[in-house]
């Protein structure tokens, strides 16, 4: 394992046994070089289980069982003449001296049946900063309702905070930027297994409009606690099925006061209702102290909606940014757009677009969605593919990725990550109690990749093996999976450690 200090590495490890063994235990030796050791504890094993998924490139024509949940526990039983993948992580100290340190994995069941695994870890001279200082710009969807069915706590209760906790910790140390919002209730169209809950409700009373942000500012609060804090992203004034659901508070009867607004782009009744709010939510924002990071964000809409939008917002609350997941090239039509994210599939931004962007402070992505068959992050996708997509950005000097979604578990995903139309696992890259994936680690090595290649260009290290793999993939089609996709991200890897040795 090659590493900087302050990296996390990734590993694989594969069991088989003859015979079974129960209460199987993987532990890892302390790392010792010449002149120095490192502890045991900056290395952890996890059990790696299977889960159902949909056969590769097929959605509904066909199952398999595929490896992706890294679990916690501690041992694991393991039935005769089976293989059992574990996964193995190191998390480099920042202060580590450069070396070559030695250790070893430990097997043993039951504490007997020892097995030593030989394993050396190469700490370089150079050190990775911390996740929150990371330029790559990171941007996986939450779903904070999703965690409160699955753990079985009141939505927006403190139970549901502290289950929330971990997962988006988790998150902010793979360096997330962006806090996902929503304006009104599920944005989506029921999409996802859980719907959408609102953050912000909307009473209309005899003469005027009033919102709750309660919500929306406590889970703002929660996220820039953990360390995210770049960016708000709101969904959605274009939502996908273009209602507006409120409390009309003009009727006496408590119960029956819910009520929408078919508030369809170009309407009267679109003004009508998005007009007032956004006077609001910017005075909110700018009380709070938030709106020079707050924009309101689209997903996918049509050119001629995503104008009606863009006039609204220039109209009511030209202080607020403007987000959008584009498949249409319409980002090309504005100028106010502060975050813009290409559908891979879709469009690639030309270098200077980029750049420009970049000058005036902007933020220019890609997205891979369920359209986009490879390279991906399914669970039926192979692992490597999570940083080949990193790399890929890097190649074309995107600032980072968007991926929906970090957490929209599918009813029990452990155990069945199919779901609706969408190809296995798609709505999500961790599981339930705070467990990682294959997917997710591999995602980190390749956002560390881009964070390595960015500090040694700065530092003005010779880049050219390096640049030569990058020159390569994007001579390349991205998305023929014939092509040795997985020795480039090797290449890539070996090219960029021998950088690092200059």
């Amino acid at each position: 394992v090659v590493a900087w200090k302050g990296e996390r590495a990734s590993a694989q490890i594969v069991l088989w046994t003859a015979q079974g063994a129960d209460g199987v235990k993987c532990e890892v030796k302390e790392f010792k070089s010449a002149d120095a050791t490192l502890p045991a504890t900056i290395a952890e094993t996890h059990f790696v289980r299977y889960t159902i998924a949909d056969e590769r490139f097929q959605v509904k024509k066909g199952t398999t069982l595929q490896p992706d949940m890294l679990d916690t526990l501690p041992t694991f039983d393991m039935a005769a003449q089976t293989v059992r993948p574990v996964w193995l992580t190191i998390a480099v100290p920042q202060d580590a001296k450069e070396g070559i340190y030695k250790s070893e994995v430990v097997v043993s069941y039951n504490g007997t049946g020892k097995v030593k695994l030989p394993l050396t870890l190469e700490v370089q001279k150079h050190t990775l900063a911390t996740p929150d200082k990371w330029s790559y710009h990171l941007d996986l969807w939450q779903h904070p309702t999703s965690v409160a069915r699955t753990y079985g706590v009141e939505l927006w209760s403190d139970a549901h905070f502290e289950a929330l906790k971990p997962i988006m910790k988790r998150l902010a140390d793979a360096g997330q930027k962006v806090i996902t919002c929503t304006l009104n209730r599920d944005p989506w169209r029921y999409q996802c297994f859980d719907d959408y809950e609102a953050m912000i409700h909307w009473y209309r009373y005899d003469n005027e409009w009033k919102y709750d942000y309660t919500i929306f500012d406590k889970w703002v609060e929660f996220m820039m606690e953990l360390g995210i804090n770049k960016q708000i992203n709101c969904y959605s004034m274009l939502p996908w099925r273009t209602i507006v659901d409120y409390q009309d508070m003009r009727t006496t009867s408590k119960d029956n006061r819910l009520r929408q607004i078919k508030a369809t782009p170009g309407t009267p009744e679109f003004e009508e209702a998005w007009g007032p709010f956004l006077v609001d939510f910017s005075a909110h924002l700018r009380e709070k102290g938030w709106l020079n990071i707050t924009n309101i964000a689209i997903d996918e809409r049509a050119p001629e909606d995503m104008d009606e939008a863009a006039r609204l917002i220039k109209k009511y609350a030209p202080e607020l940014g403007f987000a959008m997941a584009d498949n249409h090239d319409s980002y090309k039509r504005y100028t106010n757009m502060r975050d813009v994210c290409v559908g891979q599939r879709h469009s690639l931004m030309l270098p200077e677009e980029i750049a420009m962007r970049r000058a005036n402070g902007d933020v220019s992505t890609f997205y891979v969605c369920c359209s986009t068959l490879f390279p991906n992050c399914f669970t039926n996708s192979q692992p490597y593919e999570s940083e080949l997509l990193c790399v890929y950005g890097i190649a074309h000097d995107y600032d980072g990725m968007l991926r929906w979604a970090y957490n929209s578990w599918a009813e029990d995903p452990q155990y069945d990550s199919r779901f609706g139309n969408w190809m296995s696992g798609d709505t999500y890259l961790v599981y339930p109690y705070n467990r990682s994936s294959m997917r997710f680690e591999r995602l980190i090595d390749g956002i560390e990749v881009t964070e390595k290649i960015r500090a040694l260009r700065a530092a003005g290290v010779d880049m050219s093996g390096v640049d030569a793999v990058l020159e390569k993939i994007r001579s390349l089609e991205i998305t023929d999976y014939n092509l040795p996709w997985q020795q480039v991200v090797k290449e890539a890897q070996a090219a960029l450690d021998e950088a690092a040795r200059k």
